[in-house]
């Protein structure tokens, strides 16, 4: 077999999980008298923590191109590159050098995982989201000769490194919730608590999102993946608060969470579903909630059959790009001035963080973030709310160093349609964001989740 070949079946094989980074940690090719190095360290990391990849031993002044390569659960392949110049010592160090070109540029030491795109030739509309957690996200890092544009998987590599990056961490337990109706996963951190909850909720995708969830497991939150927004919900009108008022009161009565120390994590749709929860509920009291890329507008006080209904209403003000994109951004302009199209969030009493991105083509969410202040502020209580707004982020935002989505497929919940939906956002800007607003999420929960003065429990591989 060809020598690319046969490196282009070890990378397949790694990114598949089929050869441990135990007996493939590096692959060196000689280049006349120069053995090249290349370290990526810590190899075994959590997603949100940053690794230091370094390449040693090049001659002097030499253009190297680094590349990342990972196999999704999908099948699909993503990767990302950069371009460097090694120093009069013959090192990289991508934590301290500029890439000059590539999917990133510049000091940029996690631009092989933000930056990663579907490889030329792949489906259109990919997004890359992690299905099973217990397994880590395997990523291959490769060292090229020269500025290589193209062609990665048709030419050896001169040194590779196999990496991995998990959502849980050691110690970790999953548990499958089917309990009082509620569906769910429940992630429970190390040791013997007890711990904060929160209950984590994505958005009108529907389904049984686990990944973020994990990961605030591992940084020591009880937290539970709700599922919810079937097309069966949907239609048949199944589900309403209670079934929220009941997945919160799970984790409450959890024997390792702190009774009074349960939060509400929303995303998109979740954000309603939190922003109602906290406003309306008579049976629940969130000690906070965090709100991502949301709307106080169609509070979800009815089934949910009856919130779609209600938001279908303005459908035709959904619109499409020239390359035919859904943008529902529309929808909710201009945000209603009638007080029963909108959570009344005056009555809320707990924190609140909102975290939006100004390019955000999904849904309106940085002038429903201006609502919700001038309305909290007229109640009186805009001393619990917390904003944050960033410039250039779209509507997806998502742990660090996940992958910028400015457009994916995406199946509308009541129709079962298939489009392709505008999220919005840039590459970097939406990267910087998520990086720092993880960060400003993390302090937030401990803030107001853990009972002052504690030491809270950082997971690490």
């Amino acid at each position: 077999m060809h020598t690319s070949r046969v490196v282009l079946s070890i990378i397949a094989a790694q990114c598949r999980g089929v050869v441990s980074p135990r007996r493939w940690s590096s692959t060196m090719m000689m280049t006349g008298s120069v053995f090249p190095i290349l370290s990526v360290l810590p190899t075994r990391a959590l997603v949100d923590e940053k690794f230091r990849v370094v390449v040693k031993n090049v001659p002097p002044r030499t253009a190297v191109t680094l590349h990342s390569l990972h196999h999704s659960e999908d099948k699909d392949y993503w990767e990302a590159y950069g371009h460097y110049v090694s120093d009069d010592q013959g090192t990289v160090a991508v934590s301290d050098d500029a890439s000059v070109g590539g999917t990133y540029t510049g000091k940029e030491p996690m631009g092989l995982l933000w930056s990663m795109r579907p490889v030329p030739g792949s489906r259109t509309g990919l997004r890359l989201r992690k299905l099973d957690v217990r397994t880590p996200m395997t990523l291959l890092i490769s060292m090229y000769k020269g500025h290589v544009v193209e062609g990665f998987r048709e030419q050896p590599p001169m040194a590779s490194v196999l990496t991995e990056r998990s959502y849980m961490a050691p110690g970790v337990q999953r548990i499958d919730i089917r309990e009082r109706g509620v569906r769910g996963t429940l992630f429970l951190p190390p040791g013997p608590g007890p711990f904060p909850g929160v209950l984590d909720m994505w958005g009108g995708g529907g389904g049984l999102v686990e990944y973020r969830s994990a990961l605030l497991a591992s940084h020591g939150f009880v937290s539970m993946a709700l599922e919810y927004l079937s097309i069966e919900e949907v239609k048949t009108a199944d589900v309403e608060l209670n079934y929220f008022e009941t997945a919160f009161d799970i984790i409450k009565e959890h024997p390792l969470v702190i009774k009074d120390r349960v939060g509400l994590f929303g995303l998109s749709f979740g954000t309603s579903v939190s922003l109602t929860l906290a406003a309306y509920s008579e049976f629940i009291s969130p000690r906070c909630c965090v709100c991502i890329s949301g709307s106080h507008v169609h509070p979800v006080t009815k089934s949910l059959y009856d919130v779609f209904l209600e938001m279908n209403k303005n459908a035709n003000r959904a619109r499409v790009d020239e390359q035919n994109r859904l943008i529902w951004r529309d929808m909710i302009l201009p945000i209603p001035t009638d007080p029963n199209q909108k959570v009344d969030v005056g009555r809320i009493r707990c924190p609140v963080l909102l975290v939006n991105g100004d390019d955000d083509q999904n849904w309106a969410t940085v002038e429903s973030a201006e609502d919700i202040t001038t309305m909290m502020r007229a109640a009186g209580n805009e001393h619990l709310l917390t904003v944050l707004t960033y410039a250039g982020a779209g509507h997806l935002i998502e742990p660090p160093y996940t992958a910028h989505f400015r457009a994916t497929n995406f199946i509308v919940q009541d129709t079962r349609k298939k489009v392709i939906m505008l999220w919005g956002g840039e590459t970097k800007p939406h990267a910087d964001a998520q990086e720092d607003s993880w960060e400003k999420i993390l302090a937030f929960l401990q803030q107001h989740l853990y009972p002052s003065p504690v030491s809270v429990p950082q997971s690490k591989l």
